[in-house]
């Protein structure tokens, strides 16, 4: 007498449609796809020297503008020369150059030529006004809401800071507070003097 089998025949199989298995790969190629795309733009680093930086708005925290606009846009600036820093209340060497950024922007905020904007990263608002009160910084500044702006710059930490001449081109990066007030009017001035 024959046991009856505990495998099922061949009519008798049930597997994954082949639609449902073409789909699934598609998604699985899809997602290693955006993984290998998100390492090579890590690899990248920052931006580069020479780079056109994309269009990009900053919204200001309550009690700053520029030019009576609590808002700015990169194209609206084109023709001056733009310092953004990339900071954070959290920062220890943030706190190092901050009195040497906010004693610049005083030295050439009258000229109209150059316009400094602070981009606060990952920090909360009552923490970043903190910070700015502290050491009385005047320059429009703003929170870099979901990292937008950060993420296009690809910045690795804070602080760092991008030059952009009046082109809108990336001139000068510091990664790390600067050393001196100096270090920031060497720059400026010979971006000014191109």
């Amino acid at each position: 007498m024959q046991q009856p089998s505990a495998e099922p025949t061949g009519s008798e199989r049930k597997g994954m449609p082949a639609a449902v298995q073409a789909v699934i790969w598609v998604l699985l190629l899809g997602l290693l796809a955006l993984v290998a795309m998100g390492l090579k733009r890590t690899q990248q680093g920052t931006v580069q020297i020479g780079d056109k930086i994309p269009d990009f708005s900053l919204v200001f925290f309550d009690g700053y503008t520029y030019e009576g606009k609590n808002e700015v846009q990169l194209s609206d600036l084109q023709g001056k020369i733009v310092v953004i820093n990339f900071w954070a209340s959290w920062c220890i060497p943030c706190e190092d150059e901050a009195a040497a950024l906010e004693s610049a922007w005083n030295a050439y905020k009258d000229s109209g030529e150059v316009v400094f904007i602070g981009a606060d990263y990952v920090d909360t608002e009552p923490e970043a006004r903190k910070y700015l009160e502290k050491f009385n910084i005047t320059f429009p500044n703003g929170p870099d809401l979901g990292t937008r702006i950060s993420q296009m710059f690809r910045i690795k930490g804070v602080p760092e800071t991008y030059f952009i001449d009046k082109q809108g081109v990336l001139h000068y990066i510091q990664i790390g507070p600067f050393a001196s007030e100096d270090d920031i009017h060497t720059i400026l001035d010979g971006m000014l003097g191109q």
